[in-house]
């Protein structure tokens, strides 16, 4: 019997010393149950990677509500079209994102990256154009798929030549918190986060190669 009871004891110190290092090697190899979705550890996990994250950059973000549908935060919470609408700044470029029926294409895009002129980019291009623009839905959904790129661009990823849903290219100089787009637009808040976008919002309107 105490043969017995003493081999037990041993199958039973065996057993936990293999649970342990199995339970060890899954925490460390991201499998492990301790690390699913919804987990302290996963949590946690998330926490420092938005912490980490760069924050939207640029003078004009000081414009930015603090707080509501038109912070940063609640941008985050709408698809980009949605969010650019709650933003007084896009007004011009909400106006004519719907004058194109882009409303629904862009904010069921998945993954993108948005140059969004402001109002005051608009406002450079004389009055008589911007009013034929806007009145010409194929042109303006020419323009205006110039300005988005597939993909969510991070700063670091930004600098380069990128391929526009338009089909062109438009190039991006700088790094840090200092672009430049296709040589004379300049960045005045960039890293700005929607539901499916990453913006950068730009204080002159982007045209492609006719």
């Amino acid at each position: 019997m105490a043969v017995t009871s003493y081999r037990t004891s041993l199958l039973a110190v065996a057993a936990a010393a293999a649970l342990a290092a199995t339970l060890s090697a899954c925490s460390s190899s991201g499998g492990s149950t301790s690390n699913s979705v919804g987990s302290p550890a996963a949590a946690s996990s998330a926490a420092a990677t938005s912490g980490s994250a760069m924050a939207p950059f640029g003078s004009a973000c000081s414009a930015v509500p603090s707080s509501g549908a038109g912070s940063f935060a609640g941008m985050a919470q709408d698809p980009v079209a949605t969010a650019a609408s709650h933003n007084p700044a896009l007004s011009t470029l909400v106006t004519a994102v719907e004058k194109a029926g882009l409303v629904d294409t862009l904010n069921s895009a998945k993954d993108i990256t948005v140059f969004a002129p402001t109002n005051a980019a608009f406002a450079k291009i004389p009055t008589a154009t911007l009013d034929s623009v806007l009145n010409n839905k194929a042109e303006l959904t020419k323009i205006l798929t110039y300005h988005v790129v597939p993909g969510q661009l991070s700063p670091s990823q930004l600098a380069g030549t990128h391929k526009t849903l338009e089909g062109s290219d438009l190039t991006v100089s700088g790094s840090g918190e200092s672009f430049t787009v296709n040589g004379n637009a300049m960045v005045v808040c960039g890293n700005v986060h929607t539901a499916n976008a990453t913006v950068y919002i730009v204080d002159t309107v982007l045209m492609p190669k006719s």
